[in-house]
């Protein structure tokens, strides 16, 4: 192998590091807060609701997503204006400093409602780095990747959300398995927030090494870039927009079952099982879907992104009533089989995604197109799904309700996946963007 080849190889493998080690630590930070919604601010922040204080509790995890398409659109800006790589470190900063500040938050007892609204800020801070992230991530990973192995690359930065999930849930697991019930809710389940400290220092040393895509690099020299990015995007590809938000918000309704707390907090509070138990029945899920995660981004390299999504959700309809039935059995072997299974198709409507949304937008606006179409498919899936799982299991007082719910969002991703152009051969670069704008369409 020559010098300059290999080089080229470091250069990826660095690249992938820096995408995949920002989004581990930006998940792990807001995944921390949903996990904790329906074990600790319930009983902390929001005791003062009586009945509805679990459902008001899973409400704030909806409301930051609302702020995800204003940090999509602001990064999304800036990043298509100014490069992606200044934003990667801006998000992943943001994010930390905002998860920091809430293990540092007195509680409701202590300072009254300045509590709650003080935590739903910071909350809030989060959804806006979070919007802004992914699509800076899954930029530079795809941008940077060889040709014909863009599925490839693009699955690392979707790696951060099932390892992000493995890490919360592991520094939750082990700190309950540490602490009494007493001791927890006092102090312990700060921890998790402050250890994002050491995070995110780490995160910001290895994407300081990162180059500006090369893709990025071309568009400013030949000086077509787009002085106004959101108006290029929605005045020529608004199709796109809602193509890739509602593909997103299929895998992500069914996500943040885990991701958002909703098996978490039902498994303790209706089934009544150990804490422990169950976050590391669930770091057993994560590791799976880790594993299909990047089995989707490589096989999409073989058989198209879309074939995988279709694939995913195929499987995620199949598995929707199993999953719940096995879950109520409350018996940890049996969980485990039910998340994992549940994790496979998870996986496979996920690995694809950063590569399939970096191909549907041409270089001018791709930052801002990526990002929003996630932002407002996770509006769309993942902003109030633990708060709407939760409802529906209360007023029905069936969980079977809430495998309806999740179907029928299946569906409808599934659905999308038809009319979505396949796009894995498509150029990335400026010098082709008149032929991505001509096959960057949905389909009538």
């Amino acid at each position: 192998m020559s010098q300059p080849s290999t080089a080229l190889g470091r250069q990826h493998r660095t690249v992938a590091l820096a995408a995949m080690a920002g989004t581990t630590i930006e998940w792990y930070d807001f995944f921390i807060y949903a996990l904790s919604t329906g074990l600790v601010f319930n009983q902390l922040f929001f005791q003062g609701f009586g009945e509805d204080s679990m459902i008001i509790s899973f409400a704030t995890i909806g409301i930051s997503f609302f702020f995800r398409p204003v940090g999509a659109a602001l990064a999304g800006h800036l990043g298509d204006r100014l490069g992606r790589r200044a934003m990667l470190i801006a998000t992943l900063v943001l994010m930390g400093a905002a998860t920091t500040l809430i293990g540092l938050v007195p509680t409701r007892d202590s300072i009254g409602m300045a509590a709650p609204i003080i935590l739903v800020f910071l909350r809030i801070l989060q959804g806006l780095s979070a919007g802004g992230e992914w699509g800076g991530a899954a930029l530079i990973a795809v941008e940077h990747a060889p040709t014909g192995k863009r599925g490839r690359f693009g699955a690392f930065p979707q790696l951060g959300a099932p390892l992000g999930l493995l890490l919360a849930n592991g520094v939750l697991a082990l700190i309950t398995a540490l602490t009494s019930d007493e001791q927890f809710l006092a102090w312990g389940w700060r921890i998790p927030f402050l250890l994002s400290v050491g995070l995110v220092a780490a995160g910001f040393i290895i994407r300081r090494k990162v180059e500006e895509s090369p893709v990025y690099r071309e568009l400013k020299k030949t000086g077509n870039d787009a002085k106004t990015p959101l108006a290029a995007l929605f005045k020529s590809h608004w199709p796109l927009v809602i193509g890739g938000a509602l593909l997103f918000a299929a895998n992500n309704a069914v996500g943040y079952m885990t991701t958002g707390g909703y098996v978490q907090a039902y498994s303790v509070n209706h089934l009544q099982m150990d804490k422990t138990t169950i976050l590391i029945c669930v770091m057993v899920a994560a590791a799976v879907w880790l594993t299909s995660t990047m089995i989707g981004g490589i096989l999409s390299d073989k058989i198209g992104r879309i074939r995988v999504y279709q694939i995913g959700f195929v499987i995620q309809l199949a598995w929707m009533f199993p999953f719940f039935a096995l879950l109520n059995t409350a018996k940890p072997g049996l969980i485990v089989l039910a998340l994992v299974l549940y994790s496979v198709g998870l996986g496979l409507t996920y690995g694809p995604q950063a590569a399939l949304f970096s191909e549907m937008y041409p270089t001018a606006v791709r930052y801002s197109g990526a990002a929003l179409s996630y932002a407002i498919g996770a509006v769309l899936g993942g902003a109030f799904a633990p708060m709407i799982a939760e409802a529906l299991q209360t007023s029905t007082g069936t969980v079977y309700s809430v495998a309806v719910y999740l179907t029928a969002v299946t569906v409808v991703g599934l659905a999308t996946s038809f009319f979505v152009k396949e796009r894995k051969d498509v150029p990335l670069g400026d010098a082709v963007t008149d032929q991505q704008d001509e096959q960057a369409t949905v389909n009538a």
